[in-house]
């Protein structure tokens, strides 16, 4: 078969997103998004959207699932799926060859391992039953019906612990034998960068986004209705502003821890996607300063 698609992932800050605009313009290709906060309106400096890099030679390269609900709605893997499955039939039948570029690994894994996942709508009967339940017997459930679950932070947030038992609970009932999926041969690299110096490139960053706007953001995003509670689920940046807008943290304290959890967040990818290749996914190594690299190979396994 082909390759199909080809995969840019990386820890936060690494790089990936200009490496995969570079290649895409190319190539001719359009990106997808595999990011599990980009998804949302509103929430640009916090989620590292970096919508000008996007733009490259005074061309804009089309990308997809960014911006596509309000922060108010629920996203979940099923619908990552779904979206980036009509996507990349849409591309291709425009003889359009996907770059997928992000670093969610939840959301590359259901890809890449083809991952089949039921339709779970919501069961008001079934919420109703747990709603009386204590945090610890919902987790309890959980770990029943999924013993090695990959997102811990299912079990720190009721509501999502309540969809995942709905989600595990329609897998069990339905089978995973009746969904088919598209057949994906991608090539998948890996963008690798120094432990200092992402950690330098964290700092910056961080640095240079709560100068240009990203307090005045979560601000705004409270100011239009999004609780302070919803805010801390989407963790890291919205969290810690949100405490820090609160005054439960002071500037230095907000700063500092924030810079901390992003760092402890990069590390906890590049567990992820060692993960991944241990399960059978190959990912082909490359430095953030290694386009040419990148290029050239990408070139050989697609020809």
């Amino acid at each position: 078969m082909k390759k199909n698609l080809i995969v840019i992932l990386g820890p936060t800050a690494s790089g990936k997103t200009r490496l995969g605009v570079r290649l895409a313009a190319e190539l001719g290709s359009e990106i997808i998004s595999a990011d599990s906060r980009q998804v949302y309106r509103g929430m640009d400096l916090g989620t590292g959207k970096d919508l000008s890099e996007y733009r490259l030679s005074g061309k804009t390269i089309a990308c997809h699932l960014i911006d596509i609900i309000d922060p108010e709605e629920e996203f979940n893997l099923f619908e990552y799926q779904k979206r980036f499955y009509q996507v990349f039939g849409a591309l291709h039948d425009k003889g359009i060859l996907p770059v997928m570029v992000g670093g969610t690994g939840l959301y590359l894994e259901a890809v890449l391992a083809g991952y089949v996942l039921p339709e779970a709508k919501p069961d008001e009967r079934l919420r109703r039953e747990l709603a009386g339940k204590s945090m610890d017997e919902l987790r309890a459930q959980l770990l029943a019906l999924k013993p090695e679950l990959h997102n811990k932070t299912d079990l720190e947030d009721r509501g999502r612990l309540i969809r995942k038992i709905e989600v595990e609970l329609a897998r069990k009932k339905h089978g995973e034998a009746k969904k088919q999926n598209p057949l994906i041969d991608a090539c998948v690299f890996g963008i690798r960068c120094p432990r200092d110096l992402l950690r330098k490139k964290i700092s910056e960053r961080l640095s240079h986004r709560l100068k240009t706007g990203l307090v005045e953001e979560v601000a705004a995003l409270h100011a239009r209705g999004l609780s302070w509670e919803r805010l801390d689920s989407f963790g890291l940046e919205y969290r810690y502003l949100a405490r820090y807008l609160q005054k439960k943290m002071t500037w230095e304290e907000m700063a500092y821890g924030l810079e901390i959890v992003i760092g402890q967040f990069a590390k906890r990818q590049m567990t992820w996607f060692r993960r991944m290749e241990k399960k059978g996914i190959h990912i082909e190594w490359v430095e953030a300063d290694g386009y040419d690299l990148l290029r050239d190979r990408a070139m050989e396994l697609l020809h």
